[in-house]
């Protein structure tokens, strides 16, 4: 295999970054639409709630993609290419978070909102990293050289962790877990909490992010650990919290939290 891997119809060969990306939106925003429970938030409302976590995701994907070398950042500030040319999941995760928290104060709704929004981010961030792991070293998403059987030669004749791969075999996992509690649930008659499916695929996958980033090249100038470790810390400490006080709660006072 030689990367990229193009996409290639006959007439037009396309980059396979941008084909899944596309790819990634479209069908994780058509899922959210026909999976969203219609009776917690109105259509008008829905729609500003899309609208913060949009926005969120966008500078938070940014903000911490620019804490991955601070020596560099500071270097290139003004270096537009450069400050527009990264961006992470993690960061979008979370700024998309702050995002949707802070759209629903300003219309006032206090009901959980995220688990309309698990299962549809889950599956696009799937497909996303097929493009990832088909554009090869260009997307620097791979892992660290490694002799293990799973080891892919992205081009220059080195093996390394399929990071991306592992990623989608993750979040396949997640997602099933994901379906076979509410499943169980609604067997049960007892409904998981509201946002408990959206806790636990935030917490699934920073627990994920967290530990996989020790075999990705990326720098690790904080005391070891790199942007991304840190924000999966900040966010499993906020994700713990969370799922600490929905499970102490009353049953009448479940429902706040994304």
């Amino acid at each position: 295999m030689t990367f990229p891997v193009y996409i290639n119809l006959g007439f037009i060969r396309l980059h396979p970054h941008l084909v899944f990306e596309a790819l990634a939106y479209f069908i994780g925003f058509r899922l959210y639409l026909y999976t969203r429970s219609k009776e917690k938030l109105q259509a008008s409302q829905a729609l500003w709630v899309l609208v913060g976590a949009t926005l969120g995701a966008a500078a938070g994907s940014k903000a911490l993609y620019w804490l991955e070398d601070p020596a560099l950042t500071l270097q290139r500030w003004n270096d537009v290419s450069y400050l527009m040319e990264g961006k992470t999941i993690v960061g979008g995760l979370l700024g998309g978070l702050i995002g949707v928290e802070w759209t629903k104060k300003r219309i006032g709704h206090t009901r959980s909102t995220g688990d309309d929004m698990a299962l549809p981010l889950l599956t696009g961030m799937m497909i996303g990293r097929i493009g990832c792991f088909l554009t090869g070293l260009d997307d620097h998403t791979y892992g660290t050289p490694t002799g293990w059987v799973t080891g892919v030669d992205f081009g220059d004749g080195i093996l390394r962790h399929p990071t991306q791969l592992y990623e989608i075999a993750f979040l396949l996992l997640l997602g099933i877990t994901i379906l076979a509690l509410k499943n169980r649930a609604r067997h049960r008659s007892v409904p998981l909490p509201d946002g408990m499916s959206f806790i636990i695929f935030m917490g699934g996958y920073l627990l994920f992010r967290l530990l996989i980033d020790f075999i990705k090249p990326t720098p690790h100038p904080y005391a070891g650990l790199n942007n991304i470790q840190l924000a999966c810390i900040a966010g499993l400490i906020y994700y713990t919290l969370l799922l600490w006080r929905k499970l102490s709660a009353k049953p009448t006072l479940i429902g706040k939290g994304t």
